[in-house]
C-alpha cells in the first residue's frame, strides 16, 4: 500500500502560529522596510537594501515576505488603520468646534510620533497610489464621505460658520502632516522653534482653525 504523503510543509507551516523567532524577523523587516520606502519611496527602495537594514540575507527576508511590493502592502495596510483613526474618532455627539479641533490635535500626534510612515503615505500618493487606490476609493472615501456630511449638518444646524467640509478636512491633512513629511524644510526655516514646532503649531493652529469655525 502507498504511503500518504505529507502536506506540503510551507503549507503546514502557514497554519501554525508564528514563534518568537518569526515574529522577531517579520518586526526586524517590517521597521527595515519602512525606512528604506521612507526614504527613497518605493521605486528608489530594493530588496537589498531592505535585508542589509533588517541585517538578514535576502533569502531569509524572502522567506518572511514574496516581494518588495509584499512588504510595501503589508506597510500601507497597517499604516492605513492607524491613519484612519482620528478621523473616526470626530464624534457626532460633542462639540463640533472641540471635535474638529481634537482631529487636529490628533493628526499633530501623528506627525510627530511616527513621520515616516507619514512620508511613506505621501510618497504613494504622490505615485498616484498604485499600491493604495483600493483603500483609497474604498475605507477611507467611505468614512470621509460620512465626516462630510456630519459637518454639513453641523453647518445647517448653525452650529460652525459656513465652510466647504472637503477643503476643511483638506486643509487640516495638508497643515498637519506638514510637519512630518517636510521636517528638514522646516527645521532649515525655523531657529531656536524647532524643538518646539509641534507644541507651538498646535497652539496656532487650533486658534486659526477656531477663529474659521467659530460664527
Amino acid at each position: 500500500m502507498t504511503r500518504n504523503k505529507p502536506a506540503n510543509k510551507a503549507r503546514a507551516n502557514s497554519t501554525q502560529k508564528p514563534t518568537r523567532i518569526q515574529r522577531e524577523k517579520t518586526g526586524a523587516i517590517l521597521e527595515a522596510a519602512l525606512e528604506v520606502f521612507s526614504r527613497h519611496g518605493f521605486r528608489g527602495a530594493t530588496l537589498d537594501m531592505i535585508a542589509q537594514k533588517a541585517r538578514l540575507s535576502k533569502p531569509n527576508l524572502l522567506y518572511y515576505f514574496a516581494s518588495k511590493e509584499a512588504l510595501h502592502a503589508e506597510l500601507i495596510s497597517g499604516l492605513m488603520v492607524k491613519w484612519l483613526e482620528p478621523l473616526e474618532k470626530i464624534s457626532a455627539e460633542g462639540d463640533p468646534v472641540a471635535e474638529i479641533t481634537g482631529y487636529i490635535v490628533r493628526k499633530l500626534e501623528l506627525a510627530e510620533e511616527f513621520p515616516r510612515e507619514s512620508r511613506l503615505f505621501a510618497n504613494e500618493i504622490i505615485q498616484e497610489a498604485p499600491r493604495g487606490k483600493d483603500t483609497l476609493n474604498g475605507h477611507l472615501k467611505a468614512l470621509m464621505d460620512k465626516k462630510v456630511v456630519l459637518i454639513q449638518d453641523w453647518i445647517d444646524d448653525g452650529k460652525i460658520a459656513p465652510v466647504d467640509p472637503y477643503h476643511l478636512i483638506f486643509s487640516i491633512w495638508a497643515t498637519t502632516q506638514h510637519y512630518s513629511d517636510f521636517d528638514t524644510q522646516i527645521k532649515a526655516m525655523m531657529n531656536e522653534g524647532y524643538e518646539d514646532r509641534f507644541s507651538t503649531a498646535k497652539t496656532y493652529l487650533i486658534n486659526l482653525f477656531t477663529k474659521g469655525l467659530r460664527l
